[in-house]
């Protein structure tokens, strides 16, 4: 079968089902308009937090207080005890 006898028969299939045909490319214009929207909001993202990230400098460290296990479950930075002057100064060093 050469490719314009593929191309016919290709052509008689969308013509004999035209719904099916106008489903199929609504189905596959919608997927790649919805990746196309996700990757550029990903993008959008990523560099709204490497402009946030430059506004603070360098030279910035934020430390935080460690986490709790409550029942094999991690609760999350900031839910044990505050930092105290003796964590300061073991972090200065």
């Amino acid at each position: 079968m050469n490719a314009l006898a593929a191309m016919r028969s290709a052509w008689r299939a969308l013509l004999a089902n035209p719904l099916r045909s106008l489903l199929t490319m609504l189905g596959i214009i919608i997927g790649v308009a919805s990746v196309i929207t996700m990757i550029a909001i990903g993008q959008g993202a990523t560099e709204r937090v490497q402009e946030h990230m430059k506004v603070l400098g360098a030279n910035v460290m934020l430390v935080l207080p460690g986490t709790v296990n409550t029942g094999g479950v991690r609760q999350g930075a900031q839910t044990s005890q505050a930092l105290t002057e003796a964590d300061a100064l073991a972090i200065a060093l």
